[in-house]
């Protein structure tokens, strides 16, 4: 009796060591192999989003490329606070209020018309830079660093993980923001979770899509979602910063020219 249990026992030991190994193999197959603790996220890095990339705007052009008129959201569920909100939008008053770089927050920089400059500050930090706006954003894989009390800022507070091949980052603590250049608001309520994920053309090209969810139970009924396309540029030559703007319809000009030189690159 106590041979047929310990053979019980160790058919058991057995299967178990074996769906263990299987389960093991499968998540490093498809990358959810969890990394070794003696790694920074920086060496740990399943891809590499370092360089220049310059936003690809085939979709929702007329939002991403030019300002829409006030009481435009359309596919934006607003509530009827935010929809009031959204209303009241005048671009000269926020040009006037030093408020230009509404637009630029965490809620809607991926969809401006930028180019991209990513690096690693640190081990544990990865940098984002754009032209368009001059905004900084740091996605910190080592915790939040905000506290009650401190300043928000447009670009809140960003924590990154690596899920897979896929860059993880949620931002909190934002000051509000817009959705839209014509006012289409968040608050500082808001929560802002980014998937990254790097691709190789045939062709040999490097793209990454960002998709973006934005919750905020101050104006939205529901989330936001958007996908937004980067091409990864050879190195600085485009690079072009400039200041942020509370409007771009006045600036038709630099706007066409900005169109006729995507649409370039598209071909």
């Amino acid at each position: 009796m106590k041979n047929l249990t310990a053979i019980a026992l160790s058919g058991a030991t057995i299967t178990a060591l074996v769906l263990v190994a299987a389960t093991a193999e499968a998540q490093g197959l498809i990358g959810l192999r969890s990394q070794p603790a003696d790694r920074s996220p920086r060496e740990a890095a399943p891809v590499d989003l370092t360089g220049y990339w310059t936003s690809y705007l085939a979709e929702a052009t007329r939002y991403r490329m030019f300002t829409p008129p006030r009481g435009d959201y359309a596919s934006v569920v607003l509530n009827p606070a935010g929809r009031a909100l959204a209303d009241t939008w005048d671009p000269e008053r926020d040009a006037a209020d030093g408020r230009a770089c509404l637009a630029y927050g965490v809620g809607n920089i991926m969809r401006m018309p930028v180019r991209l400059h990513i690096e690693w500050a640190d081990d544990y930090t990865l940098a984002i830079r754009t032209d368009h706006g001059q905004q900084g954003r740091l996605l910190r894989f080592d915790g939040p660093r905000w506290t009650p009390g401190d300043e928000r800022s447009l670009q809140g507070d960003s924590v990154a993980r690596w899920d897979g091949r896929t860059l993880s980052v949620e931002t909190r603590n934002m000051s509000a923001g817009y959705l839209r250049r014509n006012g289409v608001p968040y608050s500082e309520n808001a929560v802002v979770n980014e998937y990254f994920d790097v691709r190789v053309h045939p062709n040999g090209e490097v793209w990454f899509t960002v998709t973006t969810k934005v919750g905020d139970p101050t104006y939205l009924v529901r989330p936001l979602y958007t996908s937004s396309d980067f091409k990864k540029l050879d190195g600085a030559d485009e690079w072009n910063p400039s200041p942020c703007v509370s409007e771009w319809g006045p600036r038709r000009e630099r706007a066409q020219g900005l169109t006729e030189r995507m649409i370039d690159r598209m071909q």
